[in-house]
């Protein structure tokens, strides 16, 4: 049997594995386990998987993970969100839908010091859904803009999907940081724009709140000097040169308690929930990219990547028809996986399809990265969506994914613009690196 033989074999079990509900990480690494034993013999592939963990607890760059972790749990704690959600409001006071627009400017905000998109989308419901409902919303827009604007929390920098990205494909974590600003940023303002066209089409559904003087809306902008520094330290660090990812996510993490601890919005009991929690979610993540990395190892012994190269490139297709395929891939994917098991394990295969396309491989990580978050709300997974679902039980699930259906327009205009567009998230590091 001939190694992609074995390969096509091997993939198929990963998937039957995860439709039967075995944790990611034990399929990926059992399914690499085995796989590189049926080729290469089982004592390369024995020692394939004592090696894996050492090598990868031996990597610096992965240190940049549970420090940002830190700071986005920290900053969650500490009441910051509450305070960007009433500033991000403040702004838009006055527009129809500013409530939503609003939960829009405060997932970007609470994306660039939290960079995750589960975490988002929880602390949002908890701070923005009530309101909505207070002032009248539609419960399907209320839901649904929080669902879909919590992918921010990864598209904007600091990401740890990103940095997952970066490990997997060899990429420089600054450039990707660079090249996924813009993108989130437009983003965003695609929700912006759907939310307008929602008050324009069915104004009912977006009820138009009172608008704020210029003094009140300053009082409230200026609470969001936390925030400010602890971006300009973890972000603008990286950007300047001046710190390496992992020196910015060390000081941003250790800024962002001492500022929590000054403003006595945290305790020494929260400190050390904060500091379980970081260790508990970083414990889950390496233990997946371990499963990964070995999984990894396997396609590269059956040398997939190559044939899937060589039968697309005979194929004659255009390279963006072949990028076209890979978005409608990890949307079909989406529907079963959450956004790092789907990186860990397509970027392997793909990655070197889309290089021969002839595409730059940050670039790429930019528009997986987006397909891959539009996983997390659609059905049947919808990760985001069932977070919202565990705090708000009153609400219908089918409910909270029909509120998602406008939003999805914004992020599908996204991955169109990204590929007619590739500047769009080249332009940044081509003058920054």
């Amino acid at each position: 049997m001939s190694p992609q033989v074995i390969g096509l074999f091997a993939l198929a079990a990963l998937f039957v594995l995860i439709v039967l509900r075995v944790p990611v990480a034990i399929a990926m690494g059992l399914v690499g386990l085995v796989g590189y034993a049926a080729i290469d013999g089982w004592p390369r592939a024995l020692i394939a998987a004592g090696q894996t963990p050492y090598d990868l607890a031996n990597q610096y760059s992965l240190t940049v993970v549970p420090l940002f972790v830190l700071m986005g749990v920290v900053a969650s704690r500490s009441g910051m969100s509450q305070e960007l959600y009433r500033a991000a409001n403040a702004l838009f006071s006055g527009f129809r839908g500013a409530l939503a627009m609003g939960t829009v400017g405060a997932c970007a905000g609470f994306g660039a010091i939290c960079g995750s998109s589960l975490a988002t989308a929880a602390t949002m419901t908890r701070v923005a859904i009530p309101e909505m409902r207070r002032f009248g919303y539609d419960e399907r827009i209320a839901t649904g803009v929080v669902a879909s604007a919590g992918i921010l929390g990864v598209l904007i920098p600091p990401s740890v999907v990103i940095v997952v990205y970066a490990i997997i494909a060899e990429q420089g974590v600054p450039q990707l940081f660079a090249a996924a600003l813009f993108p989130g940023l437009l983003c965003a303002f695609l929700h912006l724009v759907v939310i307008a066209a929602i008050g324009w089409w069915q104004p009912e559904r977006l009820p138009q709140t009172p608008g704020m003087s210029v003094t009140q809306r300053l009082r409230e902008l200026l609470t969001l000097w936390k925030l400010v520094i602890l971006f300009g330290i973890a972000v603008g660090g990286i950007y300047s040169g001046f710190m390496s990812p992992t020196e910015a996510a060390a000081v941003a993490a250790f800024v962002a308690i001492v500022i929590a601890f000054a403003t006595r919005s945290l305790t020494l009991r929260g400190l050390l929930d904060a500091l379980l929690e970081t260790v508990w979610t970083t414990s889950i993540l390496f233990f997946i990219i371990v499963g990964a990395f070995l999984f990894s190892y396997f396609v590269v012994l059956t040398q997939l990547p190559n044939a899937l190269t060589a039968w697309v490139q005979g194929l004659g297709i255009a390279p963006w028809g072949v990028m076209l395929l890979l978005v409608g891939f990890y949307l079909v994917l989406g529907c079963f996986l959450d956004a790092i098991s789907m990186i860990l394990i397509t970027v392997p295969v793909f990655l070197p399809l889309a290089v021969s396309a002839g595409y730059d491989p940050v670039w790429f990580g930019i528009l997986v990265l987006v397909a891959v978050e539009i996983g997390m709300i659609t059905p049947p997974v919808g990760l985001n969506i069932f977070i919202i679902r565990a705090q708000m039980p009153d609400i219908a699930l089918g409910d909270i994914f029909r509120g998602i259906v406008p939003f999805l327009f914004a992020h599908l205009a996204l991955v169109l613009l990204l590929i007619m567009f590739p500047a769009l998230a080249l332009w940044l590091p081509s003058k920054l690196y």
